[in-house]
């Protein structure tokens, strides 16, 4: 597995936990003893996690991809560069229809197997049965031994490659999209003193049973992962890009997750209200009459 932030981690445990042992981990960050994924590996009991990548992808015969946006091409040329012939190379990374395939080009002339996927929602609840798309020539092939090793919530999209990914940009484009329309609303609400008027009508229009917790776990994701958020907005923009579309509002999304990712600390409150003003102590007040 090349890749351990956090959906590296929850797959790596949850195919440790169905007696997959034969496992070994690759993060670049790795390098930094500090860093977040060289002290989770460090806590985790019989995890092998490799000096570099040439250890990890050592006469593999699957490898799982899962790092941010902004590397997944990086790292398919690397991974391309050292695998055996015939090895089936599970890129799982959140970008556009276009940089799939540019992966799949350069996995199948180095003579891998790709097969590209698209996480359809958040990882966290269902773990490594999470709902996924998974596309391209060996696709239907992989979907057994996806099965083996715990990936339940996997069904076949496509033959081509980046259709499934061109499925889960479009969420990502709608999702993100109302993180951030929330951050700006709320924060512009709180400002004004009319938040639980917001929320209030928000539940008229779009039925929920407690907006104010969702728009709590919405806002506190963006902060937390606004820079991963982010990238991956970016290569949502080049898909809408590449249908022939201005890229305007997921443009707009990447400026707002950009910021929400320097705000993350905010993220740590438990209460909307909490959160909403923290943020604002670090926006300057612009005269705005409080109620």
């Amino acid at each position: 597995m090349i890749g351990y932030g956090e959906v590296g981690r929850i797959l790596a445990a949850d195919m440790q936990a169905r007696g997959i042992h034969d496992l070994i981990v690759w993060d670049r960050l790795f390098a930094s003893v500090e860093s977040a994924p060289s002290r989770a590996a460090a806590v985790t009991p019989h995890l092998h996690a490799a000096t570099g990548a040439a250890e990890a992808l050592r006469e593999r015969t699957h490898v799982i991809s899962a790092v941010t946006a902004g590397e997944s091409l990086a790292v398919a040329r690397e991974i391309a560069s050292l695998i055996e012939p015939d090895t089936i190379v599970f890129d799982l990374n959140s970008v556009s229809p276009r940089t799939k395939r540019a992966a799949a080009a350069v996995i199948d002339a180095a003579g891998g197997r790709y097969v590209e996927a698209a996480v359809m929602s958040p990882i966290g609840p269902k773990r490594i049965e999470s709902p996924m798309l998974i596309g391209g020539p060996h696709a239907a092939a992989f979907l057994t031994d996806a099965h083996a090793m715990g990936f339940r919530g996997v069904r076949v999209c496509d033959g081509i490659v980046g259709r499934a990914s061109a499925a889960k940009m479009c969420r990502s484009v709608m999702i993100k999209g109302i993180e951030s329309l929330l951050v700006e609303s709320l924060l512009t609400a709180r400002r004004y003193r009319v938040e639980d008027i917001v929320l209030e009508s928000l539940h008229d229009l779009f039925p929920h049973e407690d907006w104010e917790r969702l728009a709590a776990y919405m806002v506190s994701r963006s902060l937390q992962h606004g820079g991963r958020r982010a990238e991956e907005m970016r290569e949502a923009a080049g898909a809408v890009a590449e249908a022939g579309l201005a890229p305007w509002m997921s443009e707009a999304c990447v400026r707002r997750q950009q910021w929400a990712a320097a705000h993350a600390t905010a993220g740590g409150r438990a209460a909307l209200v909490q959160i909403l003003d923290t943020l604002l102590a670090a926006i300057p007040d612009v005269g705005v009459e409080n109620a």
